[in-house]
């Protein structure tokens, strides 16, 4: 009875390198978004605490979503992954050709049924993280073939980049090609496959932009956002300025000024911008260090996986929380051309907050499994 008792407690024992930058980025994107918000809120909606109180709820709700996660064994997910690959599709032909399809800022990438709005392509990242790592593991003999281990998933991916260019979301298709290559080098498909995609890739890619007047406007105020401070430019040359302001040790909590109607989407895609504002350089550190963790001690969790479904997946769950961070804050710096993009538990956004939570509780599921073991 003695010699089971510490087996027993470990099965309960929950990881603190995982748990606790988690629930400190949470509290501070709650502190964050009603800073950044309760102006607009009191103006738009008569009470400052609109966009915190469902910021709250929508926490609660990514709360109980990592919690059934963090239980639910994570090998299930192998037997699901064909039907969350077709709700994936559902999703994003539903956007297009339903009348659920909802529009907001020249680009159609919601879903609304009455008061509540969802993203499909914020599940469609964890929907092919999940097929692909139950693929690869299944052909894991035969990875090496071109056939076998390149080709259908590239042709997946190509599915997944045509329904969300009908959006537009070009980021989106930029972070699936990340999960999808990371996923299959680590599985061990040959370099030589997976390089030489990119230069006919980046063609398109580059067509796409130049095609879009808009896109091709975005590049060249990335180039100079002061040149185009009144256009295209005006988003970022702000949030510069209030990087500024905020010298080392930043105005104060609700002293910033740029959050003031200068950075429209100060709550959501430049929040950062608030963050450096307000608590200064101290506290963008501070921040990046939280997400470092996170993102280490995934991929960790990912090296000792008890087995390689496991560690696929918590490979491509710490990919996506990187990929998402290093663009939103390199947009918010000025070090990427503009995407919207929110910043992962911090900006306001309910299908991203509840999706990304979800996507921790697998993490954590994966982790105290391979304590188990």
């Amino acid at each position: 009875m003695t010699a089971a008792a510490p087996t027993q407690k470990a099965r309960f024992q929950e990881d603190p390198w995982l748990w606790v930058p988690l629930l400190l980025l949470l509290g501070t994107g709650l502190v964050m978004v009603y800073s950044a918000s309760a102006s607009k809120a009191a103006q738009a909606f008569g009470s400052e605490y609109h966009f915190l109180l469902r910021q709250m709820a929508y926490g609660g709700a990514g709360l109980l979503a990592l919690l059934g996660c963090r239980f639910f064994p994570y090998r299930f997910l192998a037997g699901l992954a064909y039907p969350i690959l077709l709700l994936a599709f559902v999703f994003l032909g539903a956007v297009l050709l339903t009348d659920y399809g909802h529009s907001a800022g020249g680009a159609q990438r919601w879903l609304r049924l009455g008061n509540i709005s969802f993203q499909p392509s914020e599940f469609a990242k964890y929907a092919l993280i999940i097929y692909m790592a139950y693929s690869l593991n299944k052909k894991q003999a035969r990875i090496r073939e071109f056939s076998i281990g390149f080709l259908p998933h590239f042709l997946l991916l190509v599915v997944f980049a045509f329904f969300l260019m009908q959006q537009p979301d070009l980021g989106s298709i930029l972070i699936l090609m990340a999960i999808a290559w990371v996923l299959m080098f680590l599985a061990g498909v040959p370099f030589l496959h997976l390089t030489w995609p990119i230069v006919p890739l980046a063609a398109v890619m580059a067509w796409i932009v130049a095609t879009a007047p808009y896109r091709m406007r975005r590049i060249l105020s990335f180039t100079d956002p002061w040149a185009h401070a009144q256009d295209e430019g005006f988003q970022v040359s702000r949030a510069l300025m209030a990087f500024g302001n905020g010298g080392p040790l930043g105005q104060g909590l609700g002293n910033g000024r740029m959050k003031m109607d200068y950075i429209p989407e100060s709550h959501t895609d430049f929040i950062f911008a608030v963050i450096g504002e307000e608590t200064g350089l101290w506290g963008v550190f501070l921040v990046l260090i939280l997400f470092a963790i996170l993102f280490l001690r995934g991929m960790q969790v990912a090296l000792e996986a008890p087995d390689r479904f496991g560690s696929y997946l918590a490979a491509g769950i710490s990919v996506v929380l990187g990929m998402q961070v290093l663009i939103n804050t390199g947009v918010t710096l000025g070090l990427l051309p503009p995407k919207g993009l929110t910043l992962p538990f911090l900006s306001y956004g309910g299908t991203s907050l509840v999706v990304n939570l979800a996507a921790m509780g697998i993490l954590m599921n994966i982790a105290a499994a391979r304590r188990k073991a």
